[in-house]
Formats: structure tokens, C-alpha cells, sequence
């Protein structure tokens, strides 16, 4: 496979035409839940002894509205990222905020949405000196609350280097990196699962983007940079998982040193999900086909895509009339957050005009994203 076999879009349409579902797909499929070989659902270092995250976390105070789709805080000044801040980021996003206990266990929800429930994202973090946590590479664990150190000093030139020199990367105090585990998903939805990371880890990123907006920290999500280093820094057995999106935290007026070393390999146990896998070829193909080999093409692939203007709206447009700050909901993103569930209570009345145009106005704002050029565009059109 060459270099640029990224831009070769037959492989994603292979993927598509391979895994959607039909009328007879559905029907004919053999494959059931071997609840006896279902995964863990943590990625578990034995070795590795935790890193508690500060448990009384100081809540933004911020309502959901206020932080969910607006502009990003600036991207100029110095803001600089605590173990608080990490700590909160992480919770929000990926952490156990609730458990029910049920004949058969107990389940835990989390405080993002996932297909399943079966959590086939993991968040790492790749920091310098904060305050309250040392430099270094780390893996985020739900289930206690705490960071495991993969790798000890600041290999954020590293990450710097991957993302081809992308500004934000080399001034985040840390870069969050969320990765895929092919199985933990697959063993319900087979090849379907890299489509499922899309979704799992796009309603981390919509919580990561809330919070981090809301402790007015800089966030980006960057989808562009040298898969093959990223993986290599993080330790990932790249036929398990694989590296999805860095995503710098923060800001700081010096620069991460450039790193020029070679980083050695990791050899850390990892507890088997379970007993035994299956592999679904189709994923990894698809992933291997959209990989970035070298910053050359990260920087290729980087260039402004969305040229074309938004299409002129039709005659007899309504303009949407949102509330005001003065009407709208008080609860806080972090009350928002926890409150989610997967069954919903509907009052059974009909919204008005202004609750319509206020959830259509924050639903279609622009992300801070490297794959939305030029900064500020949109990625939906109505």
C-alpha cells in the first residue's frame, strides 16, 4: 500500500458497500452474543500502580447553552491546564458517573453515550509538567478515577512532530488522544464497529469540547498527523487499537521542545479483553487506507477542502428566533451531562417556535476541527 493510498476513496466505499445493513444482511447473520467471552470493558495494566485525579472537582457554574457550539475561548493567551482541569475533562467526557446493580451484576454508565455500552474508546494524555502531575504518558482508567503513567517525561515534541508542526499541538500544556479497540465493540457489531467509532467517539468529543469550553480552556479536534508515530508513542498493538484523534488541551506562550530521539518501544502487560478475539480483517483495511505516513502528507491532507461557498437559501426562509440569555435553561453542563440517559421522558406538548430555532442555532454552530477549513466554516449547511 503506498503512501498516499489515503486519497484512494474505493477503499471506504469497499468498507460502506461491506458492512451496511439490508433487509436479507440482517436476517441471514448467523452471528449472537457469546455472553460467556464478552470483552472487559477497561483497558487493564497490571503493573501499572494509579494516579488518583482530584476528586472534589470545582464545577463550571456554566449553563449548557452558554458553551455548547459557541466560539471557542482564545487561542492567543496563556491558559494553562491543571490535574483539576485534566481531572474534569476526563470525568465528563469518558468517567463512570453512575452505577445500577441488576440480578445478573451491575452496569455502569458513563457519562457519554456509546453504542452497546460497550465503550470501545480510550482517552490518553500526553502532558508536560501541570500542576499537581509530572510529564508524561498517560492512560486515563474510568473505573477508578485514575491516570496510569505509561511513559515518564514530555514527549508532547513527539506528538508535535506527528501533527506536522499544527500550532495547537505544540502549545497545549496537553493533548488528549482518543483511540479505537476494534473488539471491545466487535464482539457485538463485528466489521461494523469502525463505523461505531465514529458515533462512540464523537459524543466523547461533544462533552470534551463543552467542558473544556466551559473552564474556558482551547480545544481542537485534529484528525490529521502520522498514525504510525501516535501509535507507536501510546504503545498500541495497532491489529487492537488504534490511535482516532489527538485533541490539545489548553494553552502555553513557550513552545514543547522539539523531539528528534527515537522512542522506544513499550512492553507492558495488558489483560486480555477476553478469552479469545475475532478479527475482522475489513477494519483494519479501512483504517490502514485513511492512515497519514509522514507530515508531508498530514500537511497535504490539511489544505483548505470546504471551497465552495454555503448554497443561497431558497425564497420564503424563516429566520430562527432563539431564546435569549435571560430565557434560556440554567442547568450547568456538568448537571446536563449527569442527568443523560439512553431512555428519555417526553412532556407530552408541543414546543414552541423559540425552543425549535434555540436547539437548531447550537446544533449547527462551527467545530474547532483541522478537517474544517478555513477556521470557523461550517460542516452543515441549512
Amino acid at each position: 500500500m503506498n503512501n498516499m493510498s489515503n486519497q484512494n476513496v474505493q477503499y471506504a466505499w469497499k468498507y460502506h458497500d461491506g458492512t451496511k445493513h439490508s433487509y436479507q444482511s440482517v436476517r441471514t447473520n448467523p452471528h449472537f452474543l457469546d455472553w460467556a467471552n464478552q470483552p472487559r470493558l477497561f483497558k487493564v495494566y497490571p503493573s501499572l500502580e494509579p494516579i488518583l485525579l482530584p476528586k472534589d472537582i470545582a464545577q463550571t457554574g456554566r449553563p449548557a447553552l452558554s458553551v455548547i457550539g459557541l466560539a471557542q475561548p482564545d487561542t492567543t493567551t496563556d491558559a494553562p491546564v491543571s490535574a483539576e482541569d485534566l481531572a474534569s475533562v476526563l470525568h465528563y467526557s469518558a468517567g463512570l458517573t453512575r452505577r445500577r446493580a441488576y440480578s445478573g451484576g451491575e452496569i455502569q454508565f458513563r457519562a457519554a453515550a456509546c453504542t452497546g455500552a460497550l465503550y470501545s474508546v480510550e482517552l490518553y494524555a500526553v502532558c508536560g509538567d501541570l500542576k499537581d502531575l509530572d510529564a508524561g504518558v498517560y492512560i486515563f482508567n474510568p473505573a477508578d478515577s485514575a491516570l496510569r503513567r505509561l511513559r515518564a517525561g514530555d514527549y508532547r515534541g513527539c506528538l508535535d512532530r506527528a501533527a506536522a508542526g499544527e500550532a495547537s499541538v505544540r502549545h497545549a500544556p496537553v493533548t488528549l488522544v482518543c483511540t479505537g479497540t476494534y473488539w471491545r465493540n466487535a464482539w457485538k457489531y463485528q466489521a461494523r464497529t469502525y463505523r461505531h467509532f465514529g458515533w462512540d467517539n464523537g459524543t466523547i468529543l461533544a462533552n470534551l469540547l463543552a467542558i473544556a469550553a466551559g473552564r474556558n480552556l482551547p480545544a481542537k479536534v485534529l484528525n490529521g498527523f502520522v498514525d504510525s508515530e501516535v501509535n507507536h508513542l501510546l504503545g498500541l498493538d495497532t491489529d487492537r487499537e488504534v490511535a482516532l484523534n489527538l485533541v490539545p488541551l489548553g494553552r502555553s506562550p513557550a513552545p514543547a521542545a522539539e523531539f528528534t530521539g527515537k522512542v522506544p518501544s513499550l512492553s507492558l502487560e495488558i489483560l486480555p479483553y477476553s478469552r479469545r478475539e475475532v478479527d475482522y480483517p475489513a477494519m483494519r483495511e479501512m483504517h490502514a487506507a485513511s492512515s497519514l505516513a509522514n507530515p508531508e502528507e498530514v500537511a497535504e491532507w490539511r489544505k483548505p477542502t470546504l471551497a465552495s461557498p454555503a448554497p443561497q437559501p431558497p425564497d420564503g426562509v424563516i429566520p430562527l428566533q432563539p431564546v435569549g440569555e435571560d430565557e434560556s435553561p440554567k442547568e450547568t453542563i456538568e448537571q446536563v451531562i449527569l442527568r443523560r440517559g439512553s431512555s428519555r421522558q417526553f412532556a407530552r406538548e408541543s414546543i414552541s417556535f423559540a425552543q425549535f430555532s434555540t436547539a437548531l442555532f447550537h446544533a449547527t454552530q462551527g467545530v474547532p476541527a483541522d478537517f474544517v477549513n478555513p477556521p470557523g466554516s461550517r460542516i452543515n449547511y441549512l
